[in-house]
């Protein structure tokens, strides 16, 4: 006699593995993109609240300009931290971490009484704000394979999202509540609805939430550099790029103020900025899909450089509208492209902490511009000289990033779909 054997008539089922670029990963993209335009209002709260604060505490530009300074700098050294978390932990741990951050320092910020304490509070909104964007663009290119570079830009498009909504809100919650109260409202806010972001995200990432690069596919670019090379030039060429991106969009708020057409004038144009931003960065995701990381950052920081000359020649209003178009239009793809570029040259386990140790390099580039923009106005009563001294550093940008190209040329080596040499 055969015995009989148990066989349930409802097998528990093992649910299936998760495929790149497939429909889960186009809806994980869609909440990291939300949680992204949420996460970072406080680089854009602190522009068009610059002027406010420096009339209450009768401070200099240049002193309020060391919230924006030091906000950044929160930012990328909390980058570098969450990258590693992520790396090791997950990108939901990381994100924890980040919204508590996030919310506290809102409160701080609106709740200081001294500009040393708000500037302070904006150290802590930079951490908060760390994990929305090196490591979550990071944790996205692990998603997907064919769209890899598009999938980067998206996430990376979260922060031009909320410096698209974010300087408007900001501008009427200071007209109507000031903006004491709306720092408060702010942190409460986005750490609510961030908290149930990440939650979803959670649920739709199950047992992927810590992720295993056993499998990973090998770089698609061989530059013949060491990986602490390459690291280290993606990260000067990171600093050049964003002292000169820094200059329009940290102060042309003030900049609007200064020329008589007001604060909420120039918030419109730092909001245009970003829209146009937005659009930027999903062409260069595109782009870099097609001919790689290194020529799309290569012709973003060329567009970047001669966007940013207008501005030596052309202040009227309609002008200034026009050229901020124009310079969101050609910018917005250069941050994300040294996250695809490290992903395309260097190990996909060191891929979270690698971007965030080249994005913290490029917010410090951006914390350095705002500040130094500052300073040169205050020297000299105006900015044509700050902007001069954004061309010569983005002058800088394109020599690293041609010389990067030259070398993938000679070295390239293609090894996988979407990527042409």
């Amino acid at each position: 006699m055969v015995p009989a054997v148990y066989a349930p008539n409802h097998p528990e089922q093992k649910p299936s593995a998760f495929t790149p670029d497939s429909r889960q990963a186009w809806v994980r993209l869609l909440i990291a993109l939300v949680i992204g335009s949420i996460g970072a209002v406080g680089m854009w709260a602190v522009v068009v609240v610059i002027p406010v604060v420096q009339v209450e505490f009768a401070a200099s530009r240049g002193a309020v300009s060391l919230a924006f300074t030091l906000m950044m700098f929160g930012f990328g050294l909390g980058g570098v931290i969450a990258g590693r978390i992520t790396d090791r932990f997950g990108i939901v741990q990381a994100m924890a971490i980040s919204i508590a951050f996030l919310g506290i320092a809102n409160v701080l910020a609106g709740l200081s009484t001294h500009l040393w304490q708000f500037v302070a509070a904006y150290f802590l909104i930079g951490l908060g704000t760390s994990a929305t964007f090196a490591p979550l663009m990071a944790e996205a290119s692990h998603w997907f394979e064919r769209y890899r570079g598009l999938a980067v830009t998206i996430v990376a498009s979260g922060n031009y999202v909320a410096g698209t909504i974010w300087p408007p809100i900001v501008s009427f919650g200071i007209q109507t509540i000031g903006w004491r109260y709306t720092h408060i409202g702010i942190g409460l806010v986005c750490a609510s609805l961030m908290t149930v972001l990440v939650l979803v995200l959670r649920s739709q990432m199950g047992d992927d939430k810590v992720r295993n690069h056993a499998n990973a596919p090998p770089p698609r670019v061989d530059l013949k550099l060491s990986t602490n090379t390459l690291t280290v030039l993606l990260s000067i060429a990171s600093v050049a790029c964003c002292v000169a991106m820094a200059m329009p969009q940290v102060h042309i708020v003030a900049y609007c103020g200064d020329l008589g057409f007001g604060v909420a004038r120039g918030a419109e144009m730092l909001s245009l900025m970003m829209g146009c931003g937005i659009v930027s960065r999903i062409g260069s995701g595109y782009l870099a899909d097609r001919i790689g990381g290194i020529p799309t950052l290569l012709i973003g920081s060329v567009a970047q450089g001669f966007a940013l000359a207008f501005y030596l020649f052309f202040d009227s209003l309609t002008s200034l509208y026009l050229i901020s178009a124009m310079f969101g239009l050609f910018q917005g793809g250069i941050v994300p492209s040294y996250a695809i570029i490290v992903r395309e040259a260097m190990p996909a386990s060191q891929a979270a902490t690698r971007v965030g140790i080249v994005i913290f390099a490029s917010v410090f580039g951006m914390s350095f511009g705002g500040w130094v923009s500052g300073v040169i106005f205050d020297a000299t009563g105006s900015y044509a000289a700050a902007f001069a001294n954004g061309v010569a550093w983005n002058a800088l940008n394109v020599l690293i990033v041609l010389t990067l190209l030259i070398r993938s040329r000679m070295n390239a080596v293609r090894t996988g779909p979407g990527f042409a040499t």
